[in-house]
């Protein structure tokens, strides 16, 4: 207010009254605006509180799938956006016309398939929206999946006898998923297996070989865990142009924690059950551990060269499958010969396999006279009908029988032997490190 006060003294200065005058009504008006009078005054936009109003959001059509693309994998799910907007249609069909499932989010704005496409098939899509900005927005694309050269079906084991799905395993049980066709890219199948604990357990994957690999926690899995094993592998390549021909999935419980160690040099084998030793069994005393007879050692070549070891390995088994009545004999290792004093063909009662070698913990009432006392079997863990059917009862897959003080270690890939590695040992086995 001051600057034109003094340009009207510049050019007027006869009038100074009139200027003054003219000047306290200014400065009067200027303090009854700022003392909250009805005198003009700038505001900033909302301060009155009306909102302004936002120009609109430029829209935009974002498809995830390009044109005309080929050899894309038919699990990756189609997805269509549009920012700053609604979409009003969206269809995805075949060659054939089928529509494929898809879903809307609640605002309209996103767009994604909600089925599994197919193998080496042509799939078209349209998409029609309208944007905030007045924009109208239409797209229609084709692409292709791709044709894988081959196919491979994974089975989740919990071994060579039965599925995991549904059942209850005990707490050495490790996850087992065996492939129909040989992988080369072991690190983009492991990639895709997945499994989910409850509590969680730390745990890793180790390949046994090009078709099978494992998954087994740090240390015995806790009681009652449920788990969940995925393997995703449907649209996946697996290598060299193999895919996987479907997913799969699996659930199953860890049960009680039951472990036997059974001790060479004792003779004897002591059962814990959650924990706490086994004392009494049949009104027997088995504080000391259940009378067995194990592997008597020594060695026979069969021959075709190969070399039989009669030695129980060292190590912790674990049980995979049980048996009412099993027949056992020597030809299944070679040795046919009637005459050997290894040779044998017997059909044996209440046998717990525990290698895929042929260890079993069985019925043997032939050499009582032994047990607790010497080892006379060919590898096994003889037990005495006194205790053997109790065993047989208690314990199943999963389970864990534990040998200990024999020469012989068992070998890691020998049945179930995930357990005879160490933490660090067994993280080496996996293709992603």
């Amino acid at each position: 207010m001051v600057r034109p006060l003094r340009q009207a003294q510049r050019y007027a200065r006869g009038r100074w009254r009139l200027i003054g005058v003219l000047a306290g009504v200014l400065a009067l008006s200027a303090t009854s605006a700022c003392g909250g009078g009805v005198g003009a005054q700038w505001r900033a936009p909302g301060a009155d509180g009306t909102q302004a109003t936002p120009a609109p959001v430029a829209s935009a059509l974002l498809l995830s799938h390009a044109a005309n693309a080929t050899n894309v994998s038919p699990a990756d799910p189609v997805t269509v956006e549009l920012t700053g907007g609604k979409l009003e249609t969206v269809t995805l069909t075949n060659s054939q016309g089928k529509a494929v499932k898809g879903d809307f989010d609640a605002e309209r704005r996103i767009w994604n398939s909600s089925e599994e496409l197919g193998y080496n098939k042509t799939y078209t899509l349209m998409v029609v929206g309208a944007g905030a900005d007045g924009q109208r927005h239409e797209d229609t694309r084709t692409f292709t999946t791709v044709k894988p050269k081959n196919f491979t079906l994974p089975y989740l084991r919990a071994n060579v006898g039965a599925l995991l799905d549904g059942g209850t395993f005990g707490v050495g049980q490790p996850i087992v998923v065996w492939f129909d066709e040989a992988i080369t890219d072991k690190a983009a199948a492991e990639k895709n297996l997945v499994v989910t604990t409850d509590p969680p357990v730390l745990g890793a994957w180790r390949w046994m070989d090009s078709r099978e690999v494992h998954w087994r926690p740090k240390e015995y899995w806790p009681a009652h865990t449920k788990v969940t094993v995925e393997a995703n592998v449907y649209g996946r390549d697996l290598g060299g142009g193999l895919y996987g021909q479907e997913d799969r999935k699996a659930t199953f419980t860890i049960g009680k924690s039951k472990i036997a160690i059974a001790d060479s040099k004792t003779h004897r084998m002591k059962v814990y059950i959650n924990g706490s030793l086994v004392t009494r069994i049949n009104g027997k005393d088995v504080t000391a551990g259940i009378p067995i007879s194990m592997g008597k050692g020594g060695y026979e070549t069969t021959p075709r060269g190969q070399v039989i070891s009669f030695t129980t390995n060292s190590g912790p088994h674990v049980v995979t499958q049980k048996y009412e009545v099993y027949r056992m004999t020597s030809a299944s290792f070679g040795i046919t010969d009637p005459k050997s004093p290894n040779f044998y063909d017997e059909k044996i009662r209440k046998s717990i396999r525990i290698s895929g070698g042929g260890e079993f913990v069985h019925l043997a009432d032939w050499n009582i006279w032994a047990h607790g006392k010497t080892n006379t079997s060919h590898g096994c863990i003889n037990v005495a009908p006194t205790y053997i059917y109790w065993f047989y009862d208690q314990f199943g897959a999963g389970d864990i029988v534990d040998v200990k003080n024999t020469s012989v270690k068992l070998d890691v890939r020998d049945g179930l032997g995930d357990w005879v590695l160490s933490w660090e040992e067994w993280q080496k086995g996996s293709a992603l490190s």
